[in-house]
């Protein structure tokens, strides 16, 4: 396993290559929010986030080092941390919860005039009340807020070694439990008990918790990919699909595997070959340059050469401190691929009317192409008997 957290030489990286995108973009400051953006700045890492009753906020300015503005329960375990500047109020405070602090420490790192970035773009999110974030903009004026999501997804999409391992941990995590799978999961286990089962397994094989579990089972395939279990037994005929987001050291994995619960038919296997080898041609091929779409536009190409219907909706994605990250497998997706990115490969094909086959592996796109992170998934469709 990789080593626990993070040296600090990490997080100067990453305060500097913010920094740097920061000066490309005119910004004099980033406002940080999400779990995801103060655990990538910080290290400040906590399940606390599932409480939405209090705001946290890191600030980042054009030079220096980031500055901790958040509630005192919060304290000593930021003070663990390489922060030294942390900056508390006893929250929930209704009428001011963390309003005026929040603006001092804007006022102070910021000039008169200044542009303070927060991230606003797709897979972004403000976690604060939008009251408060409308006060705490007139308090700063003429300081403003624009738009500041290219600087922090620019720097966030290329992973460091450090950070490759931390994946790469997570995907080892999941590799040993889809190995497990056939100790609890046979004909006449209802699904649901084999996704708890199959969380259980993950915790004993080393995930630090299971934020993301999902599958689905049916003749010859499955309806959907992200419904909840149901106490169906499964059958003979049926393909089996677990997907997971376990967490190791505050980074996912996300992929899944396919079974046949006893003799798979030929459809599924089919089905199965032809995403198999569709992987396999996007393995080979990709490189740093391509466009997302470009990825999109092969599955497609691939799967329909080899007589399946392509499912619709993305073919996979950026992965990370969450589960899914920019950018998307997408015909409309024209973000460059570059090396370091670490990217998920989800093609899916349609079986039939409402039946559905996909196939997910994690990569880190390397200059000389792609480098699997999780264990390749066996070439032929698995049987569980």
């Amino acid at each position: 396993m990789a080593e626990r957290g993070f040296p600090e030489a990490e997080f100067h990286r990453r305060r500097d290559a913010l920094q740097g995108e920061m000066a490309r973009h005119g910004l004099d400051a980033l406002l940080l929010t999400s779990a995801a953006d103060v655990f990538y700045v910080t290290g400040f890492l906590t399940r606390f986030w599932e409480s939405p009753a209090r705001p946290w906020f890191v600030v980042v300015p054009g030079t220096g080092d980031p500055v901790a503005v958040i509630p005192s329960i919060g304290a000593a375990l930021m003070g663990q941390t390489w922060l030294s500047d942390i900056r508390c109020w006893d929250a929930p405070f209704p009428g001011d919860d963390g309003v005026s602090l929040l603006a001092d420490a804007l006022a102070g790192l910021v000039p008169e005039g200044g542009e303070i970035g927060v991230p606003m773009g797709l897979e972004t999110q403000l976690r604060m009340p939008l009251a408060d974030y409308a006060d705490v903009a007139a308090r700063i004026a003429p300081r403003r807020f624009v738009d500041g999501t290219a600087a922090v997804q620019r720097v966030r999409e290329i992973k460091s070694e450090a950070e490759i391992d931390r994946i790469r941990a997570a995907c080892g995590v999941a590799d040993r439990a889809f190995a497990r799978v056939g100790e609890y999961a046979a004909a006449g286990v209802p699904l649901e008990r084999v996704f708890r089962d199959f969380q259980r397994v993950l915790l004993e094989e080393g995930a630090d918790w299971v934020a993301y579990t999902a599958g689905g089972a049916g003749p010859g395939g499955y309806g959907d990919v992200i419904s909840p279990a149901g106490s169906r037994p499964l059958q003979a005929g049926d393909v089996l699909m677990l997907d997971t987001g376990a967490v190791r050291d505050g980074y996912f994995c996300d992929f899944d595997r396919n079974w046949a619960i006893g003799p798979a038919d030929d459809t599924a296997k089919r089905a199965y070959g032809a995403l198999y080898a569709a992987t396999g041609a996007v393995l080979r091929d990709l490189r740093p340059g391509m466009l997302a779409r470009d990825v999109h536009g092969q599955f497609i190409r691939e799967l329909a050469a080899r007589g399946t219907v392509p499912g619709g909706g993305r073919l996979g994605h950026g992965l990370g401190i969450t589960l899914t990250e920019w950018p998307s497998f997408t015909a409309h997706d024209t973000t460059v691929l570059r090396a370091g990115m670490v990217l998920t490969l989800e093609p899916g094909v349609e079986i039939a009317p409402g039946v559905i086959q996909v196939h997910e592996e994690n990569i880190v796109l390397r200059a000389d192409g792609a480098e699997l992170l999780s264990a390749r998934a066996p070439e032929a469709l698995p049987e569980l008997t």
